[in-house]
């Protein structure tokens, strides 16, 4: 499903109209895009939950030449249901 998908979901099962239902979606999505960004957690029951971490740098090897090289540091993010 798309958002444009997810929208015409939305819209139907509440009777509002899908400008409104667009506008709804995109704030929600706004705000767990700020918390996630911030480094908060976002739980949403029954559905699932956004968190970033980090990955701490590590050695690792160049497959092509079999050299030793330092992978960076990095931060992630994840997304649980």
């Amino acid at each position: 499903m798309n958002k444009q998908e997810l929208i015409d979901a939305v819209a139907a099962g509440t009777g509002e109209s899908k400008a409104s239902t667009g506008e709804a979606i995109d704030a929600i999505l706004e705000a767990v895009t700020a918390a996630v960004t911030r480094g908060d957690t976002v739980q949403l029951i029954g559905f699932g939950s956004f968190s970033t971490g980090a990955c701490a740098e590590r050695m690792g090897r160049n497959p092509s030449t079999g050299e030793t090289i330092t992978i960076p540091a990095v931060k992630t993010e994840a997304g649980r249901g």
